[in-house]
């Protein structure tokens, strides 16, 4: 497939390929690292939404070992450089807040109190912050938990610490 161009001179980019199964119409909820490199979605696999992290470049799907068993998966979101993936997955019936952190290969679960169910989410693109939707007794909110606490930041150019890329300005 070649890229075609769309209004506004936005160019539609070749569906990702990279292994059997993995073609535009078997995946969904999207969701792609703030440099563009890396691209999350879900596939269907044996009833089950599987998530699949895939480097756009290379085409070629990247391991997610300490995800394995815990399906279904949702609502994937990505740091800039893709450090970080934050989903929902499914233990102890019900789901759960994780972050994937792929540098140290170590997965943080986000405790939640009380009855509320997380529905989606949303990272920072430093990996900073979440923005996680809630169901509690029925009633829907969004609430923004600081991940400070864990995780280093996941730079993103022209932050504190980032040197700007060549020929760009400060």
């Amino acid at each position: 497939m070649q890229a075609c161009s769309l209004p506004w001179g936005i160019r539609r980019q070749p569906s990702p390929r990279g292994g059997p199964g993995l073609g535009a119409e078997s995946r969904q909820d999207p969701a792609l690292s703030g440099d563009g490199r890396l691209l999350a979605s879900l596939e269907l696999r044996s009833d089950r939404s599987t998530v699949l992290l895939q480097d756009r470049r290379s085409g070629q799907t990247l391991p997610l070992p300490l995800l394995r068993g815990q399906q279904p998966h949702s609502s994937p979101s990505l740091s800039w450089n893709g450090r970080y993936l934050a989903l929902l997955v499914w233990r102890g019936g019900r789901r759960q807040v994780v972050i994937n952190d792929r540098a140290t290969n170590r997965l943080l679960p986000l405790p939640l109190q009380g009855d509320r169910e997380a529905q989606r989410l949303s990272l920072a693109p430093d990996g900073r912050h979440l923005a996680v939707e809630l169901v509690e007794g029925g009633q829907s909110r969004v609430e923004v938990f600081s991940l400070a606490e864990w995780l280093e930041p996941d730079p993103v150019p022209g932050s504190l610490g980032q040197a700007p890329a060549s020929g760009s300005r400060p």
